[in-house]
């Protein structure tokens, strides 16, 4: 499964033809499938049949978009996408399959009835295919489609984590969110548009790794992890602030660099709109650090502390949280 999945992602993002980029999302695809279904329950099988549907919605609309395309030009390559109906259906399949709005419904549900792990590879190695399909063909998409879908990621993704106690949930509106940023900037600087979505999977994976290595689903369950954990509630606790695009952290570099990009080309409105959506966003990440880091023993809801072992971080997540956190100063060496 796990080989499939990679070459599923590695076959789309080295092709150069639709149907070669088409076939290896559809053997990612189903390579996935069993892993979400992993957990034996009624929410993990309801979880597979939503993504697989989307997934498969997404690519027939995939296909039509390169078929018409084919018809109107007489070829199959990538970057001759030219036909503004076939770019306007394709763009729309890949916002589908990524999970960005106004096509996210599935991403929430899916995540919350499969296993972290499951849950982490959705929320970044899965993204990476349709990513690089839409950098391809950025040049070809309409700037207003790009932005506007962007805006109402960014918009959405900040609303639907306000309200949420399931922290799977709340990762899933996080990536709504950041989707919004990286769809919107890919209309005017696609390089910093991928930087944005690298920076995130950066942020992202020790989050899911150390929510995984102590079993935490819910708020509840992260305002009491301090006792057995502290350095790791910490550390997720910095690491969602990192990717809220709170300074000094790392994720506030690409979210610096993608307002002024903004402002340079003149969409102060749209910078400022983007600054609002981020601050409501922030809301429930500050609402999390505010749990984990803040309240004491005492303050705490009276509760059944849920049973956890001892658990001692990977290499690859110590490894990770400096990085996640700390590599803001590398902002004039970046070339965008």
């Amino acid at each position: 499964t796990t080989l499939s999945i990679i070459m599923g992602t590695i076959m789309t993002m080295s092709s150069s033809n639709w149907l070669m980029a088409w076939i290896g999302l559809e053997l990612n695809m189903l390579a996935i499938l069993p892993a979400i279904s992993k957990p034996k329950t009624t929410r993990a099988s309801e979880a597979t049949t939503k993504y697989f549907l989307t997934q498969a919605v997404a690519s027939a609309m995939m296909l039509l978009a390169s078929t018409i395309n084919a018809w109107q030009t007489g070829n199959w390559d990538i970057l001759e996408l030219k036909n503004k109906f076939s770019t306007t259906i394709m763009a729309l399949s890949l916002m589908m399959k990524m999970g960005a709005a106004p096509l996210h419904f599935w991403l929430p549900e899916v995540l919350q009835g499969t296993t972290l792990q499951t849950a982490l590879l959705i929320t970044t190695w899965q993204k990476l295919a349709p990513i690089t399909l839409m950098y391809m063909i950025s040049n070809n998409i309409q700037p207003a489609i790009l932005m506007s879908m962007g805006m109402l990621s960014m918009i959405i993704g900040g609303l639907g984590g306000v309200n949420q106690t399931q922290l799977r949930k709340t990762m899933a509106y996080s990536s709504i969110n950041n989707l919004g940023w990286t769809i919107m900037i890919m209309a005017l600087s696609p390089n910093m548009a991928i930087m944005n979505i690298s920076i995130y999977i950066i942020t992202t994976t020790p989050i899911f790794l150390m929510m995984t290595s102590t079993s935490t689903k819910t708020l509840q369950n992260l305002s009491t992890a301090w006792t057995t954990c502290t350095t790791t509630t910490f550390s997720i606790a910095l690491l969602m602030l990192s990717t809220s695009g709170l300074p000094p952290f790392t994720g506030f570099m690409p979210k610096m660099l993608i307002l002024n990009e903004l402002i340079t080309q003149n969409l102060a409105t749209l910078a400022t709109m983007a600054i609002m959506t981020s601050l409501i966003s922030l809301l429930f990440y500050l609402r999390i650090a505010y749990l984990t880091m803040m309240l004491t023993s005492p303050m705490t809801t009276p509760s059944l502390t849920k049973w956890r072992t001892q658990n001692q971080k990977s290499p690859l997540t110590t490894m990770m949280i400096p990085t996640a956190l700390f590599i803001t100063h590398l902002i004039p060496a970046i070339p965008y």
